[in-house]
């Protein structure tokens, strides 16, 4: 694998029609400005035609491309895993930056030397530190000398290089640091380790008391064996207590909190000297809560654990506590002193009900369920200390998910003090939540999408925010520089389906663009900022990482060349992007379009939308797809005709809150209004037969697919739903209650919403094909959809099942088996 050096333009790829880049505008007013025609990357130019064997075999034969790529501590290297050809397992890989170097593959026994991206430095810069396996280590970077600090069947996260610079970490809820006053030592734990807390949800032990009865009371009085050993344990207790107190030799006692709660997250300070901690209810799950596997190692059914129901959801609130280590005092952190705590947000959806019922609904303020926000899209922990641990920043979540906090913490006065409130009459975004400490300790940048779009923000603590970015696109995976000075993003100013990375200087604003890439990438900057690490990918290209220095318009080395001979040989079409107009809003409906060779003409062509699931996801960017098989089933299609609209419909991501929101309460009609739209710019523009368009999807797609036969019934004159989403109340809590609330309290949502009671719509032909082990989707939706059509007497459907594949299938036998189904489904009826 030999490193390349070429100028950054050249990776440029050809557009069909000429591509206006948009500079980002900073403190500018909202406007839809997105560049509408058509885009398209170069096709690949190969002479081996797609077949659906090829589509649906195993990966592997793309490649095996890089993942989990990040830097290593010297900056001098990049790390990478590549799957074992036939098998589940992966390789590391050692790629040195100098491009006269080429990759070697790390040996098993040096894979614990080699760090992770997760991977801290000291503020002085002399050592870092990580974990593997869950053991921690710690490398002395001007010696390179490195030291292994645990050893043992335990796991060990949350590393922290202290303020006196010692290294802390916790196994389970023990808290301990690390003393490296005397440098390392060659081998295994050398540093002083002591502990620094341990939280424990049980009751503190208290000194031995006489039971409050009269027996008790005369069974001491009577027996004097009783009474010689409850003074016993009394003594023992004093003395431990008192050992406890003075001696330097013991472990800090434990701190004991709530028994009846679980500790969901502790978050240390710098200064060692306070913790925040969240208490939770303990796990609530149902004996109910199994679905069976019939295809077991044992020949017997298996009733497999699987998460519950929205349905079964019960409102949850955390409890902050604020608390010393010193001392063990806790201080709880009140939900009071944040605005909007106890607003009847869903007042006007309870209403409707109320009144749909023949009841009345009068609102009442009450506390809301709060808790954390964590575990949401790039948000690694959702309570973060300033570098000194003078100020501590948590980001709090509403249960109904329609308001999102960012708050500091009064320390003296233990009080939660609101710095930001994001409140959304439908649902906080699970994605743009990332926020942090400026360097100084006293500002706070966070990202928002209160403008329509998510964008930076900068909160001096106590003050007005300042926006710092501002336009029609999104903002994302922000990362502060090491002085503190900058904010590098990732943004698609100049089309929603291109994305480039930038730098903005914070004190005056000013931006520049690093990247002018057509595609998507991802990035990470080297440890010490002076390059950027790129995973870059277009429509036909591969994911493959590249090198460039930290400046605008550097040349890119690229680092991996993975892409197989056999994919690179294949002939491959690159969709266009195109901007259908929509009927039911100003901004139009992105698509990629691939069109078979004179498509205009002869007769009018048969056309298929497919439906990518998800819902919140984007499809239509000219990077590679994770549908890749789809992309190579559309290729197929197209050699065989057909016209292929893939629509990233209202719902899906890249295209700010309103189009993200437009499904709040009605899952379903909006896209299909969409494929709709999507229909007659075919029948306008791509030469397509009305009565010969089918659809197909998946997951959320495969949703839409029901909706659109069951609610338009001749919209399509086929379709194909896979693992489809049958009634929304079987769905999980997270996903579902943002969009249809819960149906205890929603129950119009749900039924607007869910494609069983819409079966009697059902026209064409239409084939449900359903994983029976998926716990994602329960098989459960499909039977009771197929149920309902059954008794009412419905003929024009078929099911196929796959007895052992979950959600994401794993066998390409499955997939083969499927798209066979899909393909001669269009075949027969378009």
């Amino acid at each position: 694998m030999k490193s390349q050096v070429f100028p950054l333009h050249a990776l440029l790829l050809a557009t069909t029609l000429a591509l206006s880049v948009q500079p980002l505008c900073l403190n500018a007013a909202e406007t839809r400005t997105y560049q509408t025609t058509a885009v398209q990357v170069a096709s690949q130019a190969g002479e081996t035609l797609m077949t659906l064997e090829q589509a649906m075999a195993h990966p592997d034969w793309l490649g095996r491309q890089p993942e989990a790529a990040f830097w290593g501590s010297d900056s001098k290297t990049v790390y990478y895993q590549r799957k074992q050809q036939g098998s589940e397992l992966r390789d590391w890989f050692a790629q040195p930056v100098a491009r006269s170097n080429q990759a070697q593959q790390v040996s098993l026994q040096q894979w614990d030397d080699i760090g992770e991206q997760q991977q801290i430095f000291s503020a002085d810069g002399q050592y870092v530190a990580w974990t593997f396996e869950g053991q921690v280590l710690v490398r002395q970077l001007s010696t390179g000398l490195t030291s292994q600090i645990t050893r043992n069947n335990k796991m060990h996260q949350g590393l922290m290089f202290l303020q006196d610079g010692r290294l802390s970490f916790r196994q389970g809820w023990d808290f301990y640091a690390v003393d490296f006053a005397k440098g390392l030592a060659e081998g295994f734990a050398i540093g002083r380790v002591s502990v620094l807390a341990s939280l424990s949800n049980a009751k503190a032990p208290a000194e031995p008391a006489i039971p409050d009865s009269y027996l008790a009371r005369e069974q001491h009085k009577l027996i004097g064996f009783i009474a010689l050993e409850h003074k016993n344990a009394q003594d023992q207790f004093l003395q431990q207590l008192q050992l406890q107190q003075q001696s330097d030799a013991l472990a800090p006692k434990p701190i004991y909190l709530a028994a009846d709660k679980q500790i969901v997250g502790a978050y240390l300070s710098p200064k060692a000297d306070q913790l925040v901690v969240a208490l939770g209810d303990r796990d609530s799950q149902q004996a109910r809560d199994i679905m069976p596997n019939y295809i077991t190692a044992t020949g017997d059914i298996a009733a497999q654990p699987v998460r519950s129901r929205v349905h079964d959801a019960k409102p949850e609130s955390q409890q902050l506590l604020l608390v010393e280590l010193k001392t063990g005092q806790q201080r709880a952190l009140s939900f009071a002193d944040l605005p909007g705590f106890d607003e009847d947000v869903l007042a006007a959806v309870k209403t409707e009900n109320a009144v749909r019922a023949g009841k009345k609904y009068s609102s009442v303020k009450a506390p809301r369920a709060i808790s954390l926000l964590g575990g949401w899209g790039s948000l690694d922990a959702p309570v973060r200390w300033n570098s000194d641990g003078t100020a501590v920043a948590v980001m709090l979540r509403a249960w109904d998910n329609k308001d999102r906090w960012l708050a500091t913490v009064d320390l003296k006065q233990a009080k939660l003090v609101n710095q930001h409130r994001l409140h959304d009459d439908a649902w906080v975004n699970y994605s743009f939540n990332d926020f942090g400490w400026n360097k100084a300790g006293d500002s706070l940048w966070y990202l928002s999408e209160q403008s329509g779009y998510s964008h930076l923000y900068w909160q001096p603590l106590n003050s007005k925010a300042k926006k710092l970015t501002a336009g029609t696109f999104e903002v994302s995976d922000p990362v502060l520089s090491r002085d503190g000075n900058s904010l590098y993003f990732r943004a698609n100013p100049s089309h929603p389906g291109i994305y480039n990375l930038y730098k903005l200087d914070i004190a005056s604003g000013q931006q520049q663009q690093l990247t002018a890439l057509t595609g998507n990438l991802s990035y990470q900057l080297s440890p010490d900022e002076r390059k950027i690490l790129l995973t870059y990918s277009t429509s036909v290209q591969l994911p493959e990482l590249y090198l460039m220095e930290n400046q605008p318009a550097a040349k890119l080395q690229r680092l991996t060349f993975t892409t197989s001979e056999q994919f690179s040989k294949m002939a491959l079409q690159a969709p266009q992007v195109i901007a259908v107009p929509s009927s039911h809003g100003q901004q139009p409906v992105f698509a990629k379009l691939y069109l078979p060779k004179d498509y205009q003409q002869g007769q009018k062509r048969r056309a298929v939308i497919f439906n990518h699931g998800a819902g919140y996801l984007q499809n239509s960017d000219l990077g590679w797809s994770n549908y890749f098989r789809e992309f190579f089933f559309h290729n197929l299609l197209t050699q065989q005709g057909y016209v292929v609209l893939d629509m990233d419909y209202r719902a899906s991501a890249g295209y700010g809150r309103d189009w993200r929101t437009a499904i709040y309460r009605r899952m379903g009609t909006p896209e299909t209004e969409d494929l709709m739209d999507g229909v007659k710019w075919l029948v306008d523009n791509a030469n397509v037969d009305v009565k010969r368009v089918g659809t197909y999807g998946g997951s959320y797609g495969g949703f839409m697919t029901f909706m659109a036969m069951f609610t338009q019934p001749d919209l399509f004159k086929a379709g194909s739903a896979l693992r489809p989403v049958g009634d929304w109340a079987y769905y999980n809590h997270g996903y579902t209650s943002n969009i249809l609330n819960t149906p205890d309290v929603d129950p119009i949502a749900y039924e607007r919403s869910s494609p069983i009671y819409f079966t009697q719509g059902l026209k064409n032909q239409l084939l449900i094909n359903a994983p029976m082990v998926d716990d994602n989707v329960f098989f459960q939706d499909v039977v009771r959809v197929v149920q309902r059509l059954i008794e009412q007497e419905i003929n024009s459907f078929e099911t196929a099942i796959f007895p052992v594949e979950p959600h994401g299938f794993r066998q390409p036998s499955s997939w083969l088996d499927e798209y066979r189904r899909i393909y001669k489904l269009f075949e027969r009826e378009l």
